[in-house]
């Protein structure tokens, strides 16, 4: 870029899509230009910098910021900016400063390249037709950004997902119960968002030891990869703040409580997102809070998303619950007092709701206590009708019932009991006797007369045909009985800790899961096998049991999961009058958390932390029998206030029915199709990546000796094994689940689209209908919206591509003879051949396109009309709705219809300031 000079109009030929840019500033090495359509700003190196200068000549038509379309008619330079004299429709005459001219132009190279004989052959105008109808019909799905995960597709999951990814900004609380996957909602929401570039910097807050949990997750279920951050990795960038080094970050609260200076920098981090998990740990009360609590909080004030996994409000008791909604949102959630008042107000409503899902009348003093919300919202005819039991309008009514909840918007909370599907457990004890006492409860792995080995040998014995899994609570444990079981007993196995790389748990996990492999037990750590589920084993052998409730059931829940056929089978030895045996005659017959989910432990084990660990240095049957007892009372006091204070209002509205099985049913449906593999293959041919055949639905992906690019992306040297099916890769976690969204699929189809490649190609066609010997012309236009991502205007108007066939009549064929119906003769022919007859047609060609461009314009109007009309209804609902609910449900902020408003008549102009692009042409000679 020698000559370049503020003012002046550039276009970005590696990302047409910002629009027509206007230079800022230019200095020696560098240059600023602003993109005003999409609202960025670019700083390129002068050197190399992708840009093209635009400017008009004589005849051509141009665009004003005010959509005037005008004829050049003369060209003056002026201080190296382009002064335009025009003439517009009604032939007056006008001039047109450079800085005048439309952000949103967009401008077509295809018959550029044709007429400069940089032609292709028909296969890459195949496969860019393919991208772009592809991408079309993905960026139109509902389920767009929930199709990547490796996850099962779980209703309650994925309408979370939706409901919250889909906001201007979220600020929520995930409260579901144990074992409903609150960290795969957050995937699920970070994916979206991240995909949908409508999120950025991220920082995800979790305690030290869900660490790695995390880092796993994230990469292994929706290839989010995430830095791990420690004051060890703070230290590499000494000068700088570590926290603007990289976009998605994963720490811990210690990093900043043992710092002062990390809790500056990342307070001076601008995030788009914070995710903090177990946020329930953080203290708050009217008098005092923690500086874990206090740091989020300053970070939850400057970040526009946040998002807080906790437990249950039920768990957390109302000062607890209170705290949590305080971070989100502090204006709202002032007072501790007027929240407890506030939810009594809501208990009608919630009582209402109880009714109504019970199929029973409403009593005339609870419409009494509702009449404030029914009249507003003119039910009384649907109060009446629901009355006599139309479910219609039972079903209305709850709608607006839900709509009206205090926290509805705010908290999401699923219970087991509310998605049910999880399978039955069973426990069996096996008392172990003979250890000498002044050994550890475990003792000496390298003697084969330890009772634990013994027991576990013949366990293993009849259990020779079932796939079991081992937890213990330490990799060096995991690792010595290994070796024991692998040297001495010759039992094949598969071992699974922190120590190892995720790529050799991966294969372990694998191996593990294999039903052909001789591998029926894996021994786990308890750190090692965070993150992982292993359904399809249903026994379970806890080697040693841990001190804390949570984590017992989070062993559990690696088998108790939806999805899991057979009933859980719970081995626990344990050596008599020992720690061990405290600890399983209170889990099991105090808690009953082997056979049941419990969600009282953490409570109790909070209250009777203290003597339990007395029992557990100092073992008497007594204490034993005494803190059973009071265990067994303290959990049905837990359980009976939890019941009652359990709001079905909320569980409903966390997972309303009709939408969640919608989008899994979009899901279900896109995964059927099967058309994802033969697309793929296609575009691994042209770019010369091999495939390879592995087993059913699954296969070997490698660099070619012939790749047309330098690197293909996200594909390693050393290739991937990758799978098309959901099922396959829940169990196989040795290969990459390939969806429509798995990074690979989505570089390489931008890959396609950015590239001039296949914009210009020649083919010969074979059809029935038309005679040898002609020749036409098919063109892709494609709808261009340039917009703000946050407005998400794909929703209502992607690119859309229209095809156009022009024969050389200057007839539109396009609906007669459908693209597929053109067979193209084999071999392909050199494009070359055909540079004499390209030059000698290339004004009827030139006249064609003009032609094909007027028929595709029509389209145009038609495609903005009907997605303005899409736009304007999707929006003024949501807004009348909002209008509506704020009425009574304070939670509604004035911020969020404001958001709305202005969203929708900004929409407005983008989709009217839309542009055809002509994408592509194809000259077509007909054999």
């Amino acid at each position: 870029m020698e000559n370049c000079y503020p003012e002046q109009r550039w276009i970005s030929h590696t990302e047409p899509e910002l629009g027509l840019g206007i230079i800022l500033d230019v200095t020696a090495h560098r240059v600023t230009v602003s993109f005003l359509a999409v609202q960025e700003q670019r700083v390129y190196a002068r050197l190399n910098a992708p840009l093209t200068r635009v400017q008009y000549i004589c005849g051509d038509t141009i665009k004003t910021i005010d959509q005037q379309s005008l004829s050049v008619q003369e060209v003056q330079t002026i201080d190296h900016i382009q002064y335009y004299h025009c003439l517009n429709k009604q032939q007056e005459k006008i001039t047109v400063k450079e800085t005048s001219l439309s952000h949103y132009l967009q401008f077509n190279k295809p018959q550029d390249r044709l007429f400069t004989y940089q032609i292709d052959t028909g296969k890459w105008f195949e496969l860019r037709y393919e991208t772009l109808r592809h991408s079309n019909r993905l960026q139109q799905l509902k389920a767009r950004g929930l199709i990547a995960g490796r996850t099962s597709l779980m209703p309650h999951q994925l309408y979370i997902a939706h409901e919250v990814a889909n906001r201007g900004c979220f600020r929520i609380i995930l409260a579901d119960e144990v074992g409903l996957g609150k960290t795969i909602e957050a995937g699920l929401i970070l994916n979206h968002r991240l995909l949908t570039g409508r999120s950025g910097r991220t920082l995800v807050i979790v305690p030290e030891p869900l660490l790695h949990q995390w880092l796993v997750e994230m990469l292994r279920r929706f290839n989010l990869k995430f830095s791990l951050f420690d004051e060890e990795r703070c230290l590499e960038f000494p000068d700088e703040n570590p926290f603007l080094s990289t976009q998605l970050i994963l720490c811990s609260p210690k990093l900043f409580t043992d710092n002062p200076q990390r809790q500056q920098q990342v307070l001076a981090t601008d995030w788009h997102t914070l995710v903090v998990d177990e946020a329930h740990h953080l203290h708050w009360s009217e008098t005092e809070s923690s500086s874990e609590y206090q740091l989020v909080d300053k970070l939850s004030q400057k970040t526009t998303n946040v998002l807080l996994l906790t437990a249950t409000p039920e768990q957390l008791g109302i000062q607890s619950h209170f705290a949590q909604l305080r971070l989100l949102d502090p204006d709202r959630f002032f007072s501790l007092n007027e929240f407890i008042h506030e939810k009594e107000f809501f208990q009608p409503v919630a009582d209402a709701a109880t009714h109504l899902i019970a199929g029973q009348s409403l009593p005339e003093d609870l419409i009494q206590q509702l009449q404030p919300l029914l009249k507003q919202d003119q039910t009384e005819i649907l109060v009446a009708q629901a009355n006599n039991h139309d479910a219609d309008a039972q079903k209305e009514l709850l709608n607006i019932l839900l709509d009206h909840h205090g926290t509805s918007r705010i908290l999401f909370r699923n219970s087991r009991q509310t998605i049910g599907g999880f399978p039955l457990r069973q426990c069996h004890a096996y008392p172990l006797n003979d250890l000498p006492e002044q050994q550890p409860y475990w003792g000496d792995l390298s003697q084969e007369k330890n009772p634990y080995f013994i027991w576990l040998v013949d366990k293993l014995k009849t259990l020779a045909s079932e796939k079991v899994l081992l937890i213990c609570h330490q990799a060096k444990t995991a690792i010595a009985l290994g070796d024991q079981l692998k040297n001495r007993k010759g039992i094949k196995l598969a071992i699974f800790h922190e120590q190892l790389s995720i790529i050799e748990r991966d294969r372990a996990a694998a191996y593990f899961s294999d039903p052909d492999s001789h591998a029926n037990i894996l021994l786990c750590s308890e750190i090692g096998s965070e993150g992982r589920n292993f359904q399809f084993a249903k026994h379970l052998i806890l080697l040693d049991l841990p001190e804390n409730p949570d984590l017992l059931q989070q062993r559990i829940g690696r088998l108790d999961r939806i999805g899991q056929k057979h009933i859980i089978q719970i081995h626990t030895p344990y050596l008599i009058h020992s720690s061990q045996h405290v600890l399983y005659s209170w889990y099991n017959d105090g808690l009953n958390a082997f056979e049941q989910n419990c969600s009282t432990g953490a409570q109790i084990f909070q209250r009777l932390h203290n003597t339990l660990k007395d029992l557990m240095d100092n073992f008497s049957t007594e204490g034993l029998d005494r803190v059973i007892t009071e265990t067994k009372q303290l959990r049905k006091t837990i359980e009976m206030e939890s019941q009652h204070g359990r709001d079905q209002l909320l569980e409903i509205n966390s997972c309303r029915e009709e939408q969640a099985h919608a989008i899994v049913a979009e899901i279900v449906d896109l995964e059927k199709q099967n058309n994802l593999w033969p697309y793929m293959e296609t575009l691994f041919d042209c770019y010369g990546v091999n495939t390879e055949f592995h087993s059913p639905d699954c296969y070997i992906i490698t660099p070619g000796n012939h790749l047309r690019i330098a690197h293909f992306p996200e594909l390693p040297e050393d290739g991937l094994t990758v799978t098309t099916q959901r099922a396959q890769a829940l169990i196989r976690e040795d290969r990459q689940f390939l969806s429509w969204e798995h990074p690979m699929t989505i570089a390489a189809m931008d890959l396609v689209l950015s590239s001039d490649t296949g914009n210009a190609t020649i083919s010969i066609v074979k059809h029935p209908a038309l005679a040898p010997n002609q020749f036409l012309i098919e063109t892709l236009f494609i709808i261009e919206c340039s917009a703000p991502k946050e407005l998400q205007i794909s929703r209502f108007l992607p690119p859309t591509p229209i095809r156009i066939l022009i024969d050389q009549k200057q007839n539109n064929i396009s609906k007669r003879i459908s693209h597929n119906s053109l067979i193209e003769v084999h071999p392909p022919v050199e494009p070359r051949k055909f540079n004499s007859f390209v030059t000698s047609q290339r004004k009827l060609i030139e006249h064609l396109i003009q032609y094909a461009h007027a028929e595709a314009e029509q389209q145009l109007h038609t495609h903005c009309q009907e997605a303005h009309q899409a736009m304007e209804k999707n929006l003024n609902h949501e807004i009348n709705r909002l209008v509506r609910l704020q009425r009574s449900n304070p939670s509604i902020k004035p911020e969020e219809i404001s958001y709305l408003t202005e969203s929708k008549t900004f929409s407005g102009q983008c989709i009217a300031s839309s542009e055809l692009k002509l994408d592509a042409i194809r000259l077509l000679i007909t054999q």
